[in-house]
């Protein structure tokens, strides 16, 4: 099912999803199983799985370094199908510009066709590690709407090379990202909401926000949206600080504010046990407003570990 359908089905309750990253190669399924599993009593209607873009490593050969690009984390697709298949949940592989070419793309969407999985989330991605700004792999997309057009193309049957009539088309729900704070890149959260707006325009059916510790600005981002013409559901995305250092952390590599209140709760803890503890109860009143204001998901960031957002998740649903 669509999200959007779980989204509508719903009549206004708000349905609990998270996302997941795939283990390292080399590393077993279960692990991930062992932290989905324990989620599992609270009915996520989908489950979103990341896809890492290509990273450059540097392999020792008789004392010479040899610079080669890999994927760390493979095997998104093969994720999705197996938690799909042993779960009996949908789920929502992300879909990069960055990485990949337009047709190593469009292979991905026919696998997805072949899977019945419905739903794509498209991401522009971000920058290699050796890089300051995003540059396009060659014969890819530069931007995250190209990306929601190249899919909406293929549900019409529009490939890239040729136009096949079919009454077996792709009908993907496409989701993107909205950035309360504004993308990092954006030059006003006004150009970022027009950016966000084509990507409606273009065929997106709902938007899952960038990570966020203030409630007020999500609210605003939600209006401004809205005063845009923007009419899609917006899925708040929220994540419970877990360490202390992701006091500078995460405002570095997501630009995101950290309300003064979390940080002088976190800065007097004493273990990385207690910086949980306070990341959860901080969580814990995020939701609660959030569900109290109608929003249609709350979708948790859980970076691989389930303790936190189940301690979340038994006092909101």
């Amino acid at each position: 099912m669509k999200v959007t359908d779980h989204i509508k089905k719903a009549k206004g309750k708000t349905l609990f999803s998270f996302e997941i990253i795939p283990p390292v190669k080399g590393k077993s399924i279960q692990e991930l199983y062992d932290n989905i599993d324990p989620l599992m009593e609270f009915n996520p209607p989908f489950i979103d799985v990341t896809t890492s873009r290509e990273e450059y490593v540097y392999i020792d050969r008789d004392g010479l370094l040899d610079k080669k690009l890999t994927r760390m984390r493979p095997g998104t697709l093969g994720i999705c199908a197996s938690i799909k298949h042993k779960y009996d949940v949908d789920t929502v592989p992300h879909v990069l510009c960055g990485g990949f070419t337009k047709e190593e793309t469009e292979y991905l969407l026919v696998d997805c066709h072949y899977l019945g999985i419905e739903n794509v989330m498209a991401l522009r991605g971000d920058a290699m590690k050796e890089e300051k700004y995003f540059a396009p792999t060659k014969g890819g997309h530069l931007y995250a709407s190209e990306l929601v057009k190249q899919i909406q193309d293929i549900n019409c049957g529009n490939y890239l090379h040729e136009m096949i009539e079919t009454d077996n088309c792709s009908d993907f729900c496409i989701g993107v990202a909205g950035y309360p704070e504004k993308h990092m890149e954006a030059p006003s959260l006004k150009s970022d909401l027009k950016r966000l707006k084509e990507k409606v325009e273009l065929g997106a059916d709902y938007v899952v926000t960038q990570m966020f510790f203030d409630n007020k600005k999500f609210f605003a981002f939600v209006e401004a949206a809205r005063e845009m013409g923007i009419d899609v559901p917006i899925i708040p995305g929220i994540k419970p600080i877990a360490v202390k250092r992701h006091l500078q952390l995460l405002p570095q590599v997501f630009r995101v504010d950290i309300p003064q209140d979390l940080v002088d709760a976190v800065e007097a803890c004493k273990t990385n046990k207690d910086v949980r503890q306070v990341g959860v109860e901080w969580c814990i009143q995020q939701s609660k407003e959030l569900k109290e204001a109608g929003v249609p998901v709350l979708h948790y960031y859980s970076m691989g570990k389930s303790d936190n957002i189940k301690a979340v998740a038994k006092e909101v649903f």
